[in-house]
């Protein structure tokens, strides 16, 4: 059996699921090299603009398990946040290749394509969330969010779970989140279960 996962996890950007602040460290216009697929800024020494190590395979996992991802960030640049999404690859899922018979191989995906819902504005987290529930009926407490602001645990005034992330997600955040969640919210079970 597996356990129950929220219906809707959402992640800041800066420090949480890249090393950085998009709207200090990071000067436009973005670009992706055609050969390697890196995306860099427009200084002198380009700085790389990428995930940290275990984000791709953590989006990945919670697409496939049916989790809606959003993006909240109350950066000053937005247009810039959206800008990497877009340009930012995200390597096909471990395994995604086991059964390819004509030897052709999964794509790179814009990563911007695994989020269902963008909040990239400056603005309190609690009204990302408010804006996140109005569009999607989704209840706080079936929603999970990732941040590397102690701040922003304020969300939970609304029943979200907050999770800190210290260094940047990877899969032993996740996963502490997710307990933390479940904690929250002990298994229902139905009146009809036997």
């Amino acid at each position: 059996m597996t356990s129950r996962l929220p219906k809707l996890i959402a992640f800041d950007l800066d420090y949480t699921l890249w090393d950085f602040w998009i709207d200090t460290h990071v000067y436009p216009p973005l670009k992706r090299d055609p050969t390697s697929g890196k995306v860099i800024d427009n200084q002198r020494k380009p700085q790389t603009i990428d995930f940290y190590r275990d984000v791709p395979q953590i989006l990945h996992r919670l697409q496939s398990a049916g989790v809606m991802i959003a993006a909240c960030s109350r950066t000053d640049a937005p247009p810039l946040a959206r800008e990497a999404l877009n340009l930012i690859l995200v390597p096909p899922r471990a395994g995604d290749n086991d059964n390819d018979n004509d030897n052709t191989s999964a794509k790179p995906i814009p990563a911007i394509k695994f989020f269902d819902q963008l909040e990239i504005y400056p603005s309190s987290k609690i009204r990302h969330f408010k804006k996140l529930h109005e569009k999607t009926g989704i209840d706080y407490d079936e929603m999970l969010f990732f941040d590397d602001e102690w701040r922003n645990q304020e969300v939970e005034e609304l029943g979200v779970t907050f999770t800190l992330v210290p260094n940047g997600l990877n899969d032993r955040i996740l996963e502490k989140g997710l307990r933390d969640w479940r904690k929250r919210r002990p298994a229902q079970v139905d009146d009809d279960a036997v």
